[in-house]
């Protein structure tokens, strides 16, 4: 399995493992399937220029398998345990869990699985880990407690890959639907200066079969989000991230909304561990393929690319807290 980083051995202060839940075992708890349907950047109008620097050209999928009915009874299980834990991401979420895969175990082999990882890899079309955050894996967002909210407003995620996956049941659900923006994020922004609302001849609400079904997202780049309920309901997903192991792309996240969110005890040591990998990759590139005769700018220029995204992080961190960023 390709690793950007390692999940941690060491178990980070106020964090300990549940001692009553199975072993992950992903020849019972998985179901694989592929889906049916793959959607393009280019499909939702960025142009050629944008999708070469992105860690890939493809937008989304449609809904498919990853958990087996056994798996998904142990997923619903594992998330309404975590709901002890649950707080909300700024006013965009009012309810979420993150840090997860620091108290169920389960819930970590199965965000670290070799064979969902692959099997992510063969939609993406790229090689992919999982996110060297694991503050980004197994993220849990539930259902608020007032009808008039969206489960999760219109916005773009703060890193590029990541794939949305059904807990609870759709079937049991009135509202609640999983909806993304077809077009760009850039048109988003314009819509938003002008005071236009969401055209829902342009929203896609893909239907889930079941719980244990999950779309593909590079959710940089796709505006979506968790409709809401028009009738009280357990409504639940998890939301799991991954990285391009080509660190070559843009970076593309915006750690900075996580100071708000996100436990410091994780946060910033996690952030600084993905920004070393990031320039780790890039200097190793950069040792093997520098030519001679690069010359002054040329060589700066390329040392300097190469930790961009460290000192990108290092300025954030110091900057402090932002507004987590939506739509609405």
């Amino acid at each position: 399995m390709s690793t950007a980083v390692s999940f941690p051995s060491a178990q980070p202060a106020g964090y300990e493992w549940f001692t009553d839940e199975p072993k992950f075992d992903p020849t019972r708890h998985l179901a694989l399937e592929a889906p049916t349907e793959i959607v393009m950047l280019s499909d939702l109008g960025y142009d050629d220029a944008e999708i070469a620097t992105k860690a890939t050209p493809v937008a989304c999928s449609s809904p498919f398998r990853v958990l087996s009915d056994e798996g998904a009874e142990i997923m619903l299980i594992l998330a309404r345990r975590l709901l002890d834990f649950a707080k909300p991401a700024g006013d965009r979420i009012e309810r979420m869990t993150r840090g997860g895969c620091y108290r169920s175990r389960w819930l970590r082999d199965l965000c670290i699985s070799p064979e969902v990882s692959a099997h992510m890899a063969s939609i993406y079309g790229v090689d992919v880990a999982p996110h060297a955050m694991p503050l980004h894996l197994g993220h849990i967002n539930y259902q608020p407690t007032n009808l008039s909210d969206a489960v999760d407003k219109w916005h773009h995620d703060t890193l590029p890959l990541d794939c949305v996956m059904t807990v609870t049941d759709p079937a049991t659900l009135d509202g609640g639907h999983f909806e993304w923006f077809r077009g760009t994020k850039h048109e988003m922004v314009e819509m938003r200066a002008r005071g236009e609302v969401m055209p829902r001849e342009r929203v896609v609400a893909p239907e889930f079969p079941g719980p244990g079904y999950a779309i593909a997202l590079h959710g940089n780049m796709i505006v979506h989000r968790g409709a809401p309920l028009n009738a009280l309901g357990e409504r639940i997903s998890m939301v799991n991230g991954y990285v391009a192991m080509d660190s070559s792309a843009d970076e593309q996240s915006r750690s900075r909304d996580l100071i708000v969110v996100d436990d410091p005890e994780l946060l910033y040591t996690e952030w600084a561990k993905y920004a070393a990998w990031r320039a780790h990759e890039r200097l190793g590139a950069l040792i093997a393929d520098l030519p001679f005769g690069a010359g002054s700018e040329s060589a700066s220029a390329k040392l300097e690319a190469s930790i961009v995204d460290v000192q990108r992080a290092i300025a954030d961190m110091r900057a402090g807290e932002v507004v987590v960023e939506h739509y609405e």
